[in-house]
């Protein structure tokens, strides 16, 4: 290595092959704390080493978190510069390339693509970083000119908001990294639906590209349907059922500004004359549909994570429960269900669970044709259960 590198050590009694056949992190109980390691900054380079002091990994430091080692690289001795990170960059990119055929989708997925805190959206000419690690944060200059060498991008954002940076101890920090902010949101094509993407002032980095491949299996089942989109944001449901033939499309959210960019889709697609949007509480809304007779052949869910996390996961699978519960009612005999997780507590069998004990309180006896995830731009790590957060599950009622 060309500089000196901390050094971090696993416990004897710590599995040192769980890291040797491939999981990214390190806890806090299977290292070594000493003076020493406790006096590795956060967001150090470090060296992993088993308890005989064979190196595993280099990777990141924060020996004070419960995640206390992430890994970079396998190789002990790899130098983690800039041509590191462009190498790993590229090779997001090229897979990218291969999926779609249009520069509109998730550059990268945190340790999906072996780059640990760091999320990139790609609205064509203009990129979305979450830099969500202290590594990263460091290195945003380097960053910043490899993805506009590598992409062409003209326009690069920092989101440097929401709850992951706060667990690293980042302030929020929002800014450009390179270009001019754009001065309207972006128009984003995607299964035959058009979104408009606030990149400046939405959720997140604008667009919730995950659900692609949930929104094309709604798309196919839309055909002359009517459709209710619950949770809806900018109209991800909706606008896809649109572009599959939806006789009309209903849209609900919270957000007024979310819904006018709904519209404002639609618009662009030629349909807002099949199209609604209706502002307030979903579990208020769903509630007034049923009590005015309302029904619908496809009724999507996309709620928020009601269970972020472990301690929240009893009270979000009840929330979860509640949705089905409101919404199965509103699906015509015969019709479609489709219901959304994005919880990284909850996994599909609890998940699985919540649906149906919903749905069977409201008398509704289901059938499901189909699970779906996230899409192939949000690569799993196998050994991460956080990488695939998103669950849907598509319930046939039976007439």
């Amino acid at each position: 290595m060309t500089s000196p590198i901390c050094v971090l050590r696993l416990k004897p009694k710590a599995d040192a092959r769980r890291i040797r056949h491939g999981h990214p992190w390190a806890w806090s109980d299977e290292l070594v704390l000493d003076r020493r390691s406790r006096a590795v900054p956060a967001g150090a380079l470090a060296v992993l080493e088993d308890a005989e002091r064979q190196p595993l990994a280099v990777g990141i430091a924060t020996v004070e978190g419960k995640i206390a080692f992430r890994v970079l690289d396998r190789d002990p001795a790899a130098v983690i510069d800039a041509g590191w990170l462009r190498t790993r960059l590229a090779a997001a990119l090229t897979l990218r390339e291969r999926l779609f055929d249009q520069p509109y989708y998730r550059l990268v997925h945190a340790e999906g693509d072996a780059l640990p805190g760091l999320i990139i959206d790609r609205f064509g000419d203009v990129l979305v970083v979450q830099p969500n690690a202290l590594w990263i944060e460091e290195r945003l200059e380097d960053l910043t000119a490899i993805l506009r060498e590598l992409t062409g991008a003209g326009t690069i954002i920092k989101n440097g908001s929401g709850r992951a940076r706060a667990q690293e101890g980042l302030a929020e920090d929002s800014g450009m990294l390179a270009g001019e902010a754009p001065g309207a949101p972006i128009p984003v094509p995607m299964n035959g639906a058009t979104y408009l993407a606030d990149v400046m002032g939405g959720q997140k980095t604008g667009l919730f590209y995950d659900q692609r491949p949930n929104h094309a299996f709604t798309r196919a089942l839309s055909r002359e349907a009517r459709v209710l989109d619950v949770f809806s944001h900018v109209g991800g449901f909706a606008l896809a059922a649109l572009a599959g033939g939806a006789r009309h499309a209903l849209s609900v959210d919270a957000s007024a500004p979310a819904l006018e960019l709904a519209r404002e889709g639609a618009a662009l697609m030629g349909m807002q004359a099949r199209f609604d949007t209706r502002q307030g509480d979903a579990f208020a809304v769903m509630e007034d549909l049923a009590a005015q007779g309302e029904s619908f052949d496809v009724v999507v869910a996309d709620p928020p994570a009601f269970a972020p996390s472990k301690n929240a996961l009893t009270q979000g699978l009840r929330a979860y429960e509640r949705v089905a519960r409101l919404a199965a009612p509103l699906v015509a005999p015969g019709g479609t269900l489709i219901l959304c997780s994005c919880s990284h507590a909850a996994d599909l069998g609890k998940f699985r669970q919540a649906c149906l004990r919903g749905i069977g309180r409201a008398g509704r006896d289901p059938r499901i044709l189909h699970t779906g995830f996230a899409g192939p731009d949000h690569p799993q790590h196998p050994a991460l259960s956080d990488t695939g957060y998103l669950k849907a599950l598509a319930f046939h009622l039976m007439p």
